[in-house]
């Protein structure tokens, strides 16, 4: 979850190092650091510069700004603790007893606390309590023993050192590292983590993730599991696990859609609200095309081979956190609209009780970043199971749907779903959820339209009807913005002192509530609980009284009726109202009304998701909160 940056070039790497980690700053902002390796008046050993802060860049850039870290060679790390509470000794880079070696990580090494002790009793005084501390020792110690064996300093030495150390490593991590004797050389590494690494001219910049690269270079090579790279100004050496050579051409990252900018915002997360009308006009231009009279042009046009969805018996779909209610609103349509029984699992869960294999079976990852750790792993595993089985109705079908096509998902699954929502940067999901959910949507339609005919009562007709509609979603979510921007920002002073909240929702519109109550908790730091309605009797309801305000998600529709009963139920507490509805006689029970247009049931969570951010949005930012950067989260989560 961390982001780390390394360059090695023909200018001061310090300025660009800090620019990356500026772009990284959404995968943890507990602490930061760069070190540099600098050649004095042609001495070597060169001389390593490093400096470390607590809390956000900002502390770092000032300290950088007041010391200086001169160089043309260095690494950077922006941290979201894992082994060790965020103070300065925590921080990254990590540095070896000599002070002549960093290395900055993003992962976990999982046996640390064994190769600690190992260290610990050879003489190694650790100063931090991180597990990537064992790393520049171990490293270290391995050069000094090809050192005595009458090899000399180089990039290549310390290359072989790094290949020889991963293998003691047990768990995922991406790693560069820098020694002050081979100043004019930078190794990087990787396993189950994302790094790339930018080409520039006669320059090298390494990164996590495509922000950092964006402003550098369009050109990148993205390492692939187990590869180590020696990197100096005059070219690339790429190895894989086994230590063969390895050659490969390098991609180019396409558009503007990796470049952060907040516009006239106040944060990253309200300017990403404001943007998912154009999210949803862009999908709907892309896959959604409009009828032609006395063709049979298709419902909905995804770019996916045709063999992927044929025959298809059921759906099973794998996420985490707000990816996961996205595939919860996904599993509905997909049952609802196409007939295709689906399952939904968590991710880190999955891994460790999968199902029984099922025949002619669709799974599909769903991750914003495309690298979530326990959905990347829980896809692999799937993967590897099936392709044990000789039976081709077990053949492994993986797809992914995710905001980043280019990503360790991308590489990983058969295709993609690539919902083009453009960079996200607030840690909290918005525009990002929209798009997963259009891209169930188009899922749906095609698999209806595979199958053909009516499906649970809706007809070949009726579903053309409903695509009709989808196709009215971005001005209708243009003016639900705008309204429940002003709406929610007048609301927000009234949960000041609130403590505890309900969502309720049924159907379709239950994982919104969840949605609804993770986004609140997320970044403003409120106790929040999604239930579904009918379920609020059977023991939430103990938990209600005047102080404890319910947000209640009540559109036409199958379940209405039955929603505003478990409304009233509330009521009767006391508790305060809100409800995402309609305006009308039928919603005059609530408190305040949040209004929503009236759409077809299976359309609404594109729309009662709108109130939800907005109301945890302002909430937050009337509380004075950090709404991109709330404590103790990050963007991308990388570790297990």
């Amino acid at each position: 979850m961390c982001g780390i940056v390394a360059l090695i070039g023909s200018r001061e790497a310090a300025p660009q190092l800090l620019e990356g980690l500026r772009q990284l700053e959404y995968r943890g902002y507990d602490s930061a650091g760069i070190a540099t390796v600098a050649v004095e008046a042609g001495c070597i050993p060169a001389r390593l510069h490093c400096l470390r802060a607590e809390g956000k860049l900002v502390n770092l850039t000032a300290r950088v700004e007041a010391q200086g870290a001169p160089g043309l060679c260095g690494i950077g790390h922006t941290r979201w603790a894992t082994h060790g509470k965020p103070e300065e000794r925590n921080a990254h880079p990590h540095l070896d007893g000599s002070g002549q070696l960093a290395v900055v990580q993003n992962g976990i090494i999982e046996n640390h606390r064994v190769l600690r002790e190992e260290l610990q009793a050879k003489g190694v005084v650790f100063k931090s309590d991180t597990d990537t501390e064992v790393i520049p020792h171990l490293v270290a110690r391995r050069l000094a023993e090809l050192q005595a064996g009458g090899l000399l300093a180089s990039g290549s030495l310390l290359l072989r050192a790094v290949q020889e150390v991963l293998p003691l490593l047990h768990g995922a991590y991406a790693l560069a590292v820098v020694w002050a004797q081979a100043p004019g050389a930078l190794v990087v590494a990787r396993k189950a983590a994302p790094l790339l690494i930018g080409l520039g001219e006669g320059e090298f910049l390494c990164a996590s993730d495509t922000p950092a690269l964006a402003g550098f270079t369009r050109t990148i090579l993205p390492m692939e599991d187990g590869e180590v790279a020696l990197l100096t100004p005059l070219g690339i050496e790429l190895y894989d696990a086994a230590g063969e050579r390895v050659q490969r051409t390098p991609t180019l990252l396409s558009g503007t859609e990796h470049v952060a900018d907040k516009r006239s915002f106040r944060h990253f997360m309200l300017k990403e609200i404001h943007e998912q009308p154009e999210t949803a006009a862009l999908w709907v231009a892309r896959h959604l095309p409009e009828p032609t009279v006395g063709a049979a042009a298709p419902l909905v046009a995804l770019p996916l081979d045709a063999g992927l969805l044929d025959g298809l018996e059921r759906v099973q779909l794998l996420a985490c956190g707000t990816s996961r209610h996205a595939a919860q609103v996904g599993a509905y349509l997909l049952e609802q609209l196409a007939g295709i029984p689906t399952d939904v699992f968590y991710a880190s869960e999955f891994r460790y009780a999968p199902p029984p294999l099922s025949a002619h079976t669709l799974t599909v990852g769903v991750t914003q970043s495309g690298e979530t750790a326990d959905t990347l792993a829980a896809l692999a595993m799937e993967q590897e199971r099936r392709r044990q089985v000789a039976d081709p109705a077990y053949a492994p079908r993986l797809l992914g749907i995710t905001n980043r096509a280019e990503s360790s998902l991308g590489r990983l699954v058969d295709q993609v779903l690539d919902i083009g929502a453009g960079i996200e940067v607030g840690v909290a999901a918005t525009k990002t959820f929209l798009g997963q959910l259009l891209a169930f949507y188009g899922l749906a339609f095609a698999l209806a339209e595979r199958r053909g005919g009516s499906i649970n009562g809706r007809s070949p007709e009726q579903r053309r009807a409903l695509a009709q509609q989808l196709r009215q979603l971005p001005q209708q979510l243009r003016a639900l913005v705008d309204d429940h921007d002003r709406r929610c920002e007048a609301l927000a002073h009234r949960f000041a002192e609130t403590q505890d909240v309900i969502f309720l929702g049924r159907g379709i519109n239950y994982p919104i509530a969840l949605e609804g109550a993770l986004k609140l908790k997320e970044i403003s730091y409120i106790h929040a609980e999604g239930y579904p309605a009918g379920e609020m009797k059977h023991g939430p309801i103990a938990l209600l009284d005047a102080q404890v305000p319910v947000v209640s998600i009540a559109v036409p529709g199958t379940v209405f009726d039955k929603v505003l009963s478990n409304a009233q139920e509330a009521k009767a507490r006391d508790a305060q109202l809100i409800g995402v509805a309609p305006e009308g006689p039928d919603t005059e029970l609530f408190d305040v009304v949040l209004p929503v247009p009236e759409v077809d049931e299976l359309l609404s969570p594109l729309l009662t998701v709108i109130p939800m951010q907005l109301l945890s949005y302002h909430i937050a930012a009337h509380r004075g909160l950090d709404v991109d950067q709330p404590r103790n989260l990050a963007k991308s989560v990388t570790v297990e």
